[in-house]
């Protein structure tokens, strides 16, 4: 898994970005498309699939009331592939956090897309210039404002996640304050105006749990449309003192583990088996997080040097 790259970072569909604004393209293409339906809560519907994963319930067009805004995701296979946001029904709702690593590829890239359109337009529905409500445009990749003819962009908001080890056989991971006693992951934080990606690595750090850090290498990359984040993942090695001073506002606790130890956390988690309650750390992050990724990279010893 992990040389294939994060899992919601490996769909590789065309998105086809020049059709987005061709009005008779995509009319024609409505007519054949497959279409991703979410709800309000960012849910979608799912069927059993091949060798019992959960796949997407995806819908024809016809089955999609008048009205409703159509996101124009991409192609795939010559087949255009919508999303529409409409009431749950009876069917098997489900969100991307409950299907975890049970998707494929092609699912979690069109899940993750739609999701992060939908997150974006909910919470971005008036102009920031002039207050007046916006318009979907250009298949829903955009939204203008009538008034004063200013076009809007899906946001992102970078965030910078880190595995940081002594180089050796020991990996700092902590525990935020919302989370359930036991379960630790890698630190993490968002990138702030005018800072760059390495030093919001070593400024999250030291602001979290005290330490400093050097050789800081990026990793890889992962959107998280909870709401718009992009994580983008790092590793970086101890330098000094391993003594950790906790900020208590964003951490409940951190420590340093064995492999040994992360190793059997991780082997809880995925097989779902009861944690040995005696333990500190007893879980961490799903397969479906970059910070998995990452753990599992260090697991494996093939983080970059």
């Amino acid at each position: 898994m992990t040389a294939q790259g994060p899992l919601l970072s490996r769909s590789g569909y065309d998105r086809a970005a020049h059709r987005r604004p061709d009005s008779d393209w995509l009319a024609q293409a409505w007519t054949k498309a497959r279409v991703l339906v979410l709800s309000p809560g960012s849910a979608t519907p799912v069927e059993p699939g091949a060798g019992g994963r959960a796949q997407l319930a995806l819908r024809d067009a016809s089955s999609v009331d008048e009205g409703v805004p159509r996101r124009f995701l991409g192609i795939v296979d010559e087949v255009p592939y919508f999303t529409a946001t409409v009431e749950r029904d009876g069917e098997d709702w489900r969100t991307l956090r409950d299907l975890g690593s049970t998707i494929d590829d092609l699912t979690a890239g069109l899940l993750t897309s739609a999701i992060a359109l939908e997150q974006w337009h909910q919470r971005h529905t008036h102009c920031p210039l002039c207050g007046v409500p916006t318009v979907e445009t250009n298949s829903g990749w955009t939204r203008a404002c009538p008034e004063d003819g200013s076009e809007h962009y899906p946001r992102t908001d970078p965030a910078v996640i880190m595995l940081i080890h002594d180089g050796a056989d020991l990996a700092l991971l902590g525990r935020g304050v919302q989370w359930g006693a036991g379960r630790f992951s890698t630190l993490a934080g968002f990138v702030e105006p005018g800072e760059s990606l390495e030093a919001a690595v070593a400024r999250e750090v030291f602001e979290e749990v005290g330490v400093e850090v050097r050789d800081i290498r990026y990793v890889a990359s992962q959107p998280w449309p909870f709401p718009a984040s992009l994580m983008l993942g790092f590793s970086a090695r101890l330098d000094g003192d391993p003594t950790i001073a906790l900020d208590p506002v964003e951490m409940a606790e951190a420590d340093w583990f064995t492999r040994a130890e992360v190793q059997r956390a991780a082997d809880w988690v995925d097989s779902g088996t009861d944690p040995d309650p005696d333990v500190r750390i007893q879980g961490v992050s799903p397969k479906l997080s970059i910070s998995r990724y990452l753990i599992d990279l260090w697991l494996a010893g093939a983080l970059p040097d």
